[in-house]
């Protein structure tokens, strides 16, 4: 079963911030943690069981808080950890990376402009959006709004400015689950709004490792934060990244995502290097305000603790 995670040897194994062509209208800038929004989140029940990377660890002391866990070793192609792998749920904003990986593999031009519609607007959630209604900028800015301040018009409007429309769209999104082996998966928009929008941790880290393929979505989901000049208007608006972890420097991300919904849980997927051994992390339906990243953090310490006392074992 865990090999079939495995999407090729190359996986994980390019830079992690790729360049990428821009327009002179983005520029990378600091901006404040954004917050979390406060969420009445599901629970689900579920014994975890683990592979562990040393006889004397004992990943029952992690604590995790997420409901669902995957770490992957990408270097062994085995887990380290797992909790509720197989659980399907809905994964909110994660959808966002299958968003990104479709405009990719179908080699939609990100140069060209897209203008924000009424269309794009949510009307199931009534989320807020920076992106007025008229908007025009850049198909590559929306991709980038939309990986790392997980702007929701912005995905929208990916989807319906592609070939066919929104529905055509969303079509070319089940076909890609379907061929990366993602049974377990299902997509009903690009944006992750619909609580439709289903996955597991074990498809999710094939996704993520899919997604790893591509730099521009590596070097998007990472932007810790932007000012976008709307060439239409000229004026400026900041965004930020919805991890908080891309701006510390204790962390090495090749690619990440959030998620939330209230059907979700607070969700996250990373793959990042811990102790220069690639790793991808999912973490779904956490139960606190910041429990993604705390989970993240605590699963850091521990296979740091790991590697350092020599003990990584490749598989049991």
């Amino acid at each position: 079963m865990w090999k079939s995670l495995v999407l090729s040897a190359a996986i994980a194994f390019a830079p992690a911030f790729a360049s990428a062509a821009d327009t002179q209208s983005v520029h990378k800038v600091v901006h404040k943690k954004k917050k979390a929004k406060k969420s009445g989140v599901r629970r689900t029940s579920g014994n975890f069981h683990h592979v562990s990377l040393a006889s004397s660890a004992d990943p029952a002391h992690l604590n995790l808080r997420s409901n669902s866990v995957l770490v992957f070793d990408q270097v062994t192609g085995q887990p380290v950890y797992t909790k509720n792998i197989d659980t399907v749920q809905p994964i909110a904003s994660i959808t966002k990376l299958m968003t990104a990986l479709v405009v990719m593999e179908n080699k939609l031009d990100m140069e060209e402009p897209v203008t924000i519609d009424a269309k794009d607007v949510d009307t199931l959630r009534n989320t807020r959006s920076r992106l007025a209604v008229g908007t025009t900028i850049r198909r590559g800015d929306l991709m980038r709004l939309a990986l790392m301040a997980s702007e929701n018009r912005a995905a929208a409007a990916l989807a319906r400015s592609a070939p066919g429309g929104t529905q055509a769209f969303v079509a070319l999104m089940n076909q890609q689950a379907q061929t990366l082996g993602l049974t377990q998966t299902h997509f009903a928009d690009s944006s992750g709004l619909s609580s439709q929008n289903v996955s597991s941790p074990a498809d999710l880290a094939k996704l993520v490792q899919a997604a790893y393929q591509h730099p521009l979505i590596r070097e998007y989901s990472t932007t810790p934060g932007l000012m976008l000049t709307i060439p239409d208007s000229g004026r400026t608006v900041a965004f930020n990244n919805t991890n908080m972890l891309v701006k510390n420097s204790g962390w090495h991300i090749g690619l990440q995502k959030t998620g939330f919904i209230n059907e979700s849980g607070q969700c996250l997927v990373m793959q990042t290097s811990i102790g220069a051994r690639p790793f991808v992390i999912v973490l779904l339906d956490a139960w606190g305000k910041y429990s993604r990243i705390a989970d993240a953090i605590r699963i850091k310490k521990w296979l740091e603790t790991r590697m350092a006392s020599n003990s990584v074992a490749g598989s049991t």
